[in-house]
C-alpha cells in the first residue's frame, strides 16, 4: 500500500507541461531597468494621459494622485519632504526613476486589470503622473528616449550599497 501511494506521489509530482518557447519567454520578458533598457517603442503626454488616468486611475488615487487616505497612497505630492518630520513617499518625492514609474504602471495597473493598458496609454499615464509631480510639462512626449532621461527629484536619494558581498553598480 505505502509503494503504490509513494508511486502516485511522485507521479503527480512530475512537472507537466512543455517548456515554454522563445517567443512566449520574450512576451512574458518585461522588465525595463533605470537606465531605460527594455522600454517598449510607443509614445504619449500627459495630456493625454489625463483622461485615461480619470477613467482608470482615479478611482483609487483621486484626480490630483491625492490618494485616499487609509486605502490607496498618494503618488503625487510631498516633493522635499523626505527630511522632514512627516515624510510623504510620492513618485514625485520617492522614486529615483521615472522607468521605474513606466515599470510599475505597465505591471501593475490599473489595480484591477493590471496589463491592460497599451502601451501608449502607459506612457501617456506616466507622462500625467511626471506632470501631476511638476515633473514634465503637459505636452511634453515621453517615449523609450526621453524618459529615461527626466531627472526625478530624488534621483541622487539613494547611494550603492558599499557591502563587499553586495555588487551594485550606479
Amino acid at each position: 500500500m505505502f509503494r503504490a501511494l509513494l508511486l502516485c506521489a511522485v507521479a503527480f509530482a512530475q512537472p507537466k507541461g512543455r517548456p515554454a518557447k522563445p517567443a512566449e519567454i520574450e512576451a512574458r520578458g518585461i522588465t525595463v531597468f533605470a537606465d531605460g533598457r527594455g522600454l517598449p517603442s510607443g509614445k504619449g503626454r500627459a495630456s493625454e494621459g489625463a483622461p485615461i488616468f480619470k477613467s482608470k486611475c482615479a478611482e483609487c488615487h483621486n484626480d490630483k494622485g491625492e490618494g485616499r487616505e487609509g486605502q490607496y497612497p498618494p503618488i503625487a505630492g510631498g516633493i522635499g519632504s523626505l527630511t522632514s518630520t512627516k515624510p510623504l513617499k510620492t513618485v514625485g518625492s520617492y522614486w529615483p526613476y521615472a522607468t521605474t514609474v513606466f515599470d510599475y504602471i505597465r505591471r501593475a495597473m490599473p489595480f484591477d486589470h493590471p496589463r491592460s493598458l497599451t502601451t501608449n496609454e502607459v506612457y501617456a499615464v506616466t507622462a500625467f503622473v511626471l506632470h501631476l509631480n511638476g515633473i514634465v510639462g503637459i505636452d511634453e512626449e515621453m517615449n523609450e528616449k526621453t524618459l529615461p532621461k527626466v531627472a526625478m527629484p530624488n534621483r541622487d536619494g539613494f547611494v550603492p550599497d558599499k557591502r563587499p558581498d553586495i555588487r551594485s553598480k550606479r
